[in-house]
């Protein structure tokens, strides 16, 4: 399954060439961070991912984009009901060994970051 999931987003990340001035981290961060929207810096981490522990970087930066969407709206449980996903995509590869289940990891708090950025987004502003 690990495997399918690491040809989907490979094939995936293929539709867009990475925009980053270089394949080095420092450049893929820096276009991370000019990213103008949380969907976007999604497209650009599926773009340049190196599908092995660099990810994890990435993934952080990606994260923190899609936080300021939606972080400081939730209430108390809304917060905790997110640390608890977070966390379980941390556990999710617990038992595998090798640099791509760090790439794994970083995908999946990245996509729930996603999530949430985009059902606050969808909301308004009222909600947020």
């Amino acid at each position: 399954m690990p495997a399918v999931l690491l040809m989907l987003t490979t094939a995936h990340a293929a539709t867009e060439e990475c925009p980053a001035k270089s394949t080095q981290m420092d450049d893929i961060i820096a276009e991370l961070q000019k990213a103008p929207s949380c969907n976007r810096a999604m497209k650009i981490f599926e773009a340049c991912e190196y599908g092995a522990s660099g990810d994890v970087q990435f993934g952080a930066v990606v994260e923190k984009r899609c936080e300021g969407d939606f972080l400081s709206s939730l209430g108390a449980s809304q917060k905790k009901a997110y640390a608890g996903q977070l966390k379980r995509c941390d556990h999710k590869y617990d038992n595998e060994s090798g640099t791509m289940y760090r790439s794994f990891t970083a995908f999946c708090r990245a996509i729930v970051a996603q999530r949430y950025s985009q059902k606050a987004l969808k909301a308004g502003p009222k909600s947020r």
